[in-house]
This record gives C-alpha cells, structure tokens and sequence, in this order.
C-alpha cells in the first residue's frame, strides 16, 4: 500500500471512528461502569458490538443526547 493511499485510509477512519466506552465516559464526564448500567438497563446511548467491543457512533449519541435534553 502506497503512503498516499495509506493517509486516505487514515482520514477516513479518524472521520468515522467509532467511541470506546472509554471515549464516551471522556466525553459525557460519565464513568465507564455507569456506561455499562445504563447499558444493561437500555437507558443510554445505542452502542453496537463489534466483535467482543461495545462502539458508540459519535452521531448516535449526539442524537441521544439532543432527545435527553428537550
């Protein structure tokens, strides 16, 4: 693989990276066990699995967060 098409790789994924529990927890201020409870409690934000991961879409939260607000 070419560097060019390497760094086009590259872009997409940081434009389409996917959070970590962890990203999440940094972003909401929230602590990644409370993450995990809502989880079980279907009260969060949608996260997917992704093989044995939980992955949060930045645009998914932001809508969980827009309909938690109103």
């Amino acid at each position: 693989m070419t560097a060019a098409v390497r760094s086009v790789h590259e872009t997409r994924a940081a434009i389409r990276r996917l959070w970590s529990v962890e990203d999440l927890s940094a972003y909401l201020g929230v602590p990644v066990r409370t993450l995990y409870q809502w989880r079980t409690k279907r009260c969060g934000p949608p996260g997917r699995r992704v093989g044995r991961y939980v992955r949060y879409r930045p645009e998914d939260v932001e809508a969980w967060l827009d309909s938690e607000t109103r």
